[in-house]
């Protein structure tokens, strides 16, 4: 099993950026490759990103990409999500996620994850 425990999240402006940290316990976390998901208020919950198990492939959302960056530190057992030019539509609560080498669903399906953080809120204004 592994427990990961979300942080970073916040109020910022519109173009401002946040970290959020996902802290793995339990099984080390270079056994799986980890995800961020959000969901937004009366949305369904969405992927954001993945990095894989060795941390040489990352995947990202198309309303991400160039703004959003996973990174790992299987040292640490920790998952980062740096967040930048931020958008009032990046409102939401993160999630980061933990997925098996060995899957039927690809990186973006949430089926395809076996442990969930409790989320973090981050909240944008304009």
């Amino acid at each position: 099993q592994v427990q990961l425990v979300e942080s970073g999240g916040g109020l910022v402006q519109t173009g401002g950026s946040l970290r959020l940290s996902c802290a793995a316990s339990g099984r080390i976390l270079r056994n799986y490759g980890m995800g961020w998901f959000r969901q937004a208020p009366g949305k369904e919950r969405e992927f954001v990103a993945h990095i894989s198990m060795s941390g040489s492939s990352t995947v990202y959302a198309d309303s991400v990409k160039g703004r959003f960056t996973i990174a790992a530190d299987s040292g640490k057992n920790t998952v980062f999500l740096q967040m930048n030019s931020l958008k009032p539509v990046d409102t939401a609560v993160y999630y980061c996620a933990a997925r098996p080498q060995v899957n039927v669903y690809n990186t973006s399906d949430q089926r395809a994850y076996i442990a969930w953080g409790q989320g973090t809120q981050v909240t944008v204004s304009s």
